[in-house]
């Protein structure tokens, strides 16, 4: 269950800041990864008692999607990317966005975004493509973003793959193209995103 879906009364008047815990939150994950958001470890970062975050959230995973969804609408470039680019340059700074914060895709892989700020991009996503005349815009969205979410999860090994030696007598054509390939992240990202559009036409 998402934290929207329960979202708890303020009764406390000197109750802990929505806004304040997810950007702490936030700060957390990108400091440590997933394993190091706790509910304990996110009360004493921010100097309060366990039971003051308990009053706002039931649970480290209502952390999750707080500090989710605060990290996407904090983004300065993404926020300019939804106002001003079509499709491909949004996928892009979506998957920017992921790499700059790397324990998104595994919490976006655990839980489904349900937050305010991605609501309001997969709505972006949706109108660019049925404006484009997509005539499944929703799937296209899906698949587009899964590409996007998937490359960044993965996007830690893309520099030692290049050094992983590969049997040429298992993968020979592999083995030499693989030898002459710049790596380019984003560039195979571009690339992909061309690919899935060009499937939808």
């Amino acid at each position: 269950m998402s934290y929207w879906d329960h979202v708890r009364p303020v009764r406390r008047t000197r109750a802990v800041a929505i806004g304040e815990l997810a950007r702490e939150a936030g700060r957390l994950l990108d400091e440590g990864g997933v394993d190091a958001l706790t509910v304990r470890a996110l009360a004493g970062r921010m100097g309060v008692a366990p039971a003051s975050l308990y009053s706002r959230v039931e649970s480290a995973d209502d952390l999750l999607d707080l500090a989710l969804d605060h990290a996407l609408a904090d983004d300065v470039d993404l926020q300019r990317a939804m106002a001003e680019d079509g499709h491909r340059g949004l996928y892009l700074a979506y998957y920017r966005h992921l790499r700059r914060h790397p324990w998104a895709p595994r919490v976006i892989g655990l839980r489904a975004p349900r937050g305010p700020a991605y609501l309001r991009l997969s709505e972006r996503f949706c109108e660019l493509l049925e404006g484009e005349g997509v005539d499944d815009p929703l799937t296209m969205t899906y698949a587009m973003s899964n590409f996007v979410i998937g490359s960044a999860a993965t996007d830690p090994i893309v520099e030692s793959e290049r050094d992983s030696p590969i049997d040429v007598d298992l993968a020979p054509v592999y083995a030499r193209l693989h030898m002459r390939h710049e790596v380019d992240a984003e560039a195979i990202v571009a690339a992909g995103l061309r690919a899935l559009r060009d499937l939808s036409a």
